[in-house]
């Protein structure tokens, strides 16, 4: 882990006459770390923390763009913007909102490292929303639809010596089309937030040998102390092998080989568990092997822990982490930042909201309809917080059926709505598997775009079975999957209970409170409940964590307080959306949560 840590991005080509030329668009509150953001040093993080390699190159900074009708292509450019940040952000230097009628255009230049010679050359995007089309030097070397997901393209071809041309075509249709969007909206207002289009996420380059490893994936199993490992293999050759060793601090632990194709499985006695209160990592290294000879070399991490559900000594099921029974407490985290919207302005940004969860004493943060890149993971797995991972709504107007239970009408999707929803989830979950942070799989929220659920949960409990599903988090409930998920604002309330799954409270709270200074709206603010001070809104909490613990003892198994920041006009964030501001009496906040996490340390 400690590579990790120090990596970072080479051959960054920006001039210090670009760095004047760029600003920041509009006059919105900022982070601070915007306000020391360097654009010539963009994001330089090593992107992919679960498989490093050496050889990378960062493409972050500035791009020439042009916003033009559909059809048109560019003949000039319109200005420069920030990668990665979406055209409509501030720190973008566009703040320009694109809309289906038009796409985005960008453009820049790079020359590949003279000891790259004779290695494949991977082009890498980490999220573009939503229809990304690529060219290098005049050729389309392919295309990806999704806006959340990493994909990448094999560039060897259309290389040529010195300069490179990069070109890229984004379309986002956003709230005009049944594709997973999440929050955006083409009108935000109240709980809808700013459209997102374009790059949003690390653009870069990898150099890799002509045979090399695609990816990997390392599966815990605390009932038999094993890790499987499977690697996936490009231009693999028969009698090909992948030799997996497991670390320790720099100790060996274990180690296993295994022909191309097959899983690698690493037996451990007596493994040291991941948990919040122990989020321990066991270091990994994959190697291609041929003969002898090691073709590919990449490093990993992993953890062991499992997740299920079982009974108390009262017969409530109940969440379970390592066998035993957790109250799992978190915030509604939405990943939203002022100045770049769906991009933190930097990697430290990025992991602040993470520390704070940990600070105000929460073990668990509920992603919503969001996708974060894979850094903010990787913050989770090695500060220990447990994730339950949304998948973007998408497809109509978003509504919240309330209290229609099991018979509560489905959105009748198109066959091809239905087919992007399948194949977008399908791309997250193998996106994100290999964290062992994520603890809980997310398909529907408040019945927005939900159809098929009980097929979409059963689906989802297949192809990972792995970890817990919550089909509906607040949405049309159906007998299937591992949790019955309740909304309720503002107050915690236990109104309904299954006796065969685990009964959770997927939002509550929503305490407002608008602190001048550090608003986006300079009126029309909301909060569930709104007050006047810290004090006030730590009192209400308080208020709140008392009936919560009265539901806990009666039958809730996990809870999520809405919410880690203000987004927009919603000013119910334990912390102002400029990140400047705790709103809440932070030792008082941390005393309660870290009790209500602990509710359940004696239920067995």
């Amino acid at each position: 882990m400690k590579k990790l840590l120090l990596t970072i991005a080479a051959g960054c080509a920006l001039t210090l006459s670009a760095h004047a030329q760029w600003t920041p668009a509009g006059d919105r509150i900022r982070t601070v770390w915007s306000e020391t953001l360097d654009p010539a040093n963009v994001l330089p993080e090593y992107p992919r923390p679960q498989m490093v390699r050496d050889a990378w190159m960062n493409l972050n900074g500035l791009w020439n763009y042009a916003i033009l009708p559909q059809n048109a292509q560019p003949d000039g450019w319109q200005g420069e913007i920030l990668v990665p940040f979406a055209a409509e952000s501030s720190l973008s230097g566009v703040g320009r909102k694109v809309g289906p009628e038009q796409a985005l255009w960008y453009e820049r230049s790079f020359a590949v490292p003279a000891d790259w010679k004779g290695r494949r050359v991977l082009l890498h995007f980490g999220a573009v929303d939503w229809r990304a089309d690529v060219w290098v030097n005049g050729t389309r070397i392919g295309g990806h639809e999704g806006g959340f997901t990493p994909f990448e393209f094999d560039i060897t071809a259309a290389l040529q010596r010195g300069d490179n041309t990069l070109r890229v075509r984004v379309w986002d249709p956003t709230d005009a089309s049944y594709q997973p969007r999440g929050k955006q909206s083409s009108h935000p207002d109240g709980i809808w937030y700013t459209p997102v289009t374009g790059i949003w996420q690390t653009v870069w380059l990898e150099a890799v040998p002509q045979q090399y490893i695609r990816n990997v994936v390392a599966t815990p199993d605390l009932d038999r102390n094993t890790f499987r490992v499977e690697a996936a293999l490009s231009d693999a050759q028969e009698g090909d092998r992948v030799r997996v060793t497991l670390l320790d601090g720099g100790s060996k632990v274990a180690e296993s080989e295994a022909l191309s194709g097959e899983s690698a499985e690493l037996f451990v006695a007596a493994p040291k568990l991941w948990s919040p209160e122990s989020p321990f990592l066991y270091d990994l290294e994959i190697a291609l092997v041929r003969n002898g000879k090691t073709l590919d070399r990449v490093t990993s991490y992993t953890a062991m822990r499992k997740l299920s559900t079982g009974r108390d000594k009262q017969g409530i099921v109940r969440l379970r982490l390592n066998d035993k029974p957790l109250f799992q407490f978190g915030p509604l985290d939405q990943g939203w930042w002022p100045d770049g919207l769906y991009t933190a302005p930097s990697d430290e940004a990025l992991a602040y909201d993470v520390e704070m969860t940990k600070k105000f004493g929460f073990n668990m943060i509920r992603k919503h309809v969001k996708v974060e890149p894979a850094r903010w993971y990787w913050h989770c797995d090695r500060l220990g917080i447990i994730v339950w991972q949304d998948m973007p709504s998408g497809d109509g107007n978003p509504r919240w059926q309330d209290h229609q239970y099991f018979t509560g009408e489905e959105r009748v999707r198109s066959a091809a709505s239905e087919a992007c929803y399948r194949k977008e989830w399908r791309e997250i979950i193998d996106a994100l598997r290999t964290f062992p942070s994520i603890g809980v799989w997310v398909p529907f929220n408040e019945a927005w775009g939900q159809f098929k659920c009980p097929e979409i949960a059963e689906w989802t409990k297949a192809y990972d079975p792995t970890r817990l599903v919550d089909p509906a988090s607040g949405g049309n409930h159906y007998l299937t999957g591992d949790i019955l998920d309740l909304h309720n604002y503002p107050a915690p309330e236990l109104y309904l209970y299954d006796a065969k799954r685990a009964t959770v409270l997927g939002e509550y709270g929503g305490i407002g409170l608008a602190l001048k200074g550090h608003l986006w709206n300079a009126d029309r603010n909301w909060g569930y409940v709104r007050f006047n001070s810290p004090e006030e809104v730590t009192a209400e909490y308080a208020k709140y964590a008392a009936i919560l613990r009265d539901c806990i003892a009666r039958g809730f198994s996990a809870a999520v307080y809405t919410q880690t920041t203000d987004v927009e006009g919603e000013v119910n964030g334990l912390m102002t959306y400029d990140r400047k501001v705790v709103k809440v009496v932070e030792e008082r906040i941390a005393e309660i949560n870290r009790a209500i996490c602990r509710s359940l340390d004696d239920a067995e």
